[in-house]
């Protein structure tokens, strides 16, 4: 069935202007004013409202074995949460451990999510070693259409790489042409500090940040980025969250280092007295790398306003309360996460252009067309153009509410931002011209999401 949004106001990363949208079988077909509404056609009327491209989370974990547990999530009920969240596309981390097989772990993850998303998908391939047979793996798996590749410089002897297979992934990926992300941190320091801290018997949740602090995050920033340099790959920092870490990767972008940054939504509005609380309270907020000294959310701020920060991402991991205890006694078996994909848009919106002076291009820019240009996606996505994908977030900002976890749609049974404000939030949301939420209910089809194949975009030449 043809779509027509009215009136609304229409926002891109570019761009600002009334128009109606005209959509005719998933995709933008016209846009202009006062557009005719063949029979048929379901007319949307946006009046008072802005109409964004839909947005895109970069990096969120669905389906994850990690630390003896499973996320909580499944892609039915990730991708209704995404998209009651004006979240209509997000690139899941493939992440089989360096025990397992790479492309049966990718096979796997395929699985998990065919036909079971309500919204579109791609993702990242993580390379958790490099053996003779990763190289071949690798070149069938980008051939795919999975175009980008994720290293943790963490997590040892589970996720984690050494600096001999991080050379080899990127000198591949630089053949290939594909970018490649990487948590930074160093795996030996992390190590050997929470060794230390347990010893001394500091084992609750408290001392999760200082087992991973500033520094070795920073280190690990610097490592990739010498890295890159020296393979002539690209490359893309996840979850950035400090000052130090920062000024690492620009520091090397300044040296003509092909890098970009994303942080995520976690880092901009809660510190390190989260995980400083007693018991479980402090468990909820153990992550990694971990919340931060308060000094450093002023500072991701106004590099998002900059453009140092290219990306806002969630790192959407959700772990309920009772796989939080595992670690009770021994912060390093806390498993790592908190969810954030139902949140981001609105929190962002609320506190970045509506409270804190961020420009509503630069929130678009970071929140859904830097992404989808960065990893192959653009134009189809991130963008309303004639041509373009109809994901399109009409958006109400007269709309005030509060997250709670009594109405989230996100599979966990706490809220991370619990008791914040919001102000706006998604009044319709469609994918490819598709209707699926309706003033935050689900409205839509369960299966209407596709795996988003890309191709390989970045050569010896900087390609976005």
């Amino acid at each position: 069935m043809p779509l027509l949004i009215q009136n609304g106001e229409v926002v891109t990363a570019e761009a600002r202007f009334q128009a109606d949208i005209y959509v005719e079988n998933e995709t933008i077909t016209a846009i202009g004013n006062q557009l005719p509404a063949p029979a048929g056609t379901e007319v949307v009327d946006a009046t008072g409202k802005l109409v964004f491209p839909g947005f895109i989370d970069p990096h969120v974990h669905i389906y994850l074995p990690f630390m003896a547990t499973f996320a909580k999530d499944t892609h039915a009920t990730a991708s209704v949460a995404a998209l009651i969240g004006g979240t209509t596309t997000f690139l899941e981390m493939c992440c089989p451990s360096r025990n397992e097989d790479a492309l049966e772990g990718y096979e796997l993850w395929k699985q998990k999510a065919a036909g079971n998303s309500a919204c579109d998908y791609a993702f990242h391939m993580a390379v958790t070693r490099f053996d003779e047979k990763t190289a071949a793996q690798l070149r069938q798996i980008v051939a795919d259409g999975t175009a980008s590749f994720k290293i943790f410089l963490s997590y040892k002897n589970f996720f984690g790489v050494n600096d001999e297979e991080m050379f080899q992934t990127l000198q591949l990926a630089a053949e290939l042409g594909v970018i490649t992300t990487a948590h930074c941190e160093n795996a030996e320091l992390v190590s050997q500090l929470q060794q230390q801290l347990l010893a001394a018997g500091k084992t609750g949740p408290e001392w999760h940040e200082p087992s991973r602090p500033e520094l070795v995050e920073a280190e690990g920033t610097s490592r990739f980025a010498t890295f890159l340099e020296q393979t002539g790959a690209t490359g893309y920092v996840v979850h950035l969250s400090c000052a130090p870490a920062l000024r690492a990767a620009v520091e090397a972008r300044l040296r003509g280092v092909r890098l970009s940054v994303e942080s995520v939504v976690p880092h901009f509005f809660l510190d390190k007295t989260c995980a400083e609380r007693a018991g479980v309270e402090g468990m909820k907020h153990v992550m990694s790398p971990p919340l931060r000294d308060k000094r450093n959310l002023p500072v991701l701020w106004n590099a998002l306003q900059s453009g140092l920060i290219d990306t806002v991402g969630t790192d959407h991991c959700p772990f309920d309360t009772s796989q939080k205890l595992l670690g009770e006694g021994n912060f390093t078996q806390i498993p790592n996460g908190i969810p954030g994909l139902e949140e981001r848009v609105n929190l962002m919106y609320t506190y970045g252009v509506r409270r804190g002076g961020l420009d509503l291009h630069r929130f678009v820019d970071a929140l859904s067309t830097r992404a989808a240009k960065l990893f192959g996606l653009f134009p189809r996505k991130g963008t309303i153009a004639v041509g373009s994908d109809a994901d399109l977030v009409i958006y109400d900002p007269h709309y005030r509410g509060r997250l709670s976890a009594a109405t989230q749609h996100t599979n966990s049974d706490y809220n991370g931002f619990e008791g914040f404000a919001i102000e706006g939030r998604p009044a319709v949301v469609t994918v490819r011209g598709k209707v699926q939420v309706r003033d935050g209910v689900f409205v839509g089809e369960p299966n209407r999401g596709q795996l988003l194949r890309r191709q390989p975009q970045y050569g010896r030449e900087h390609a976005y």
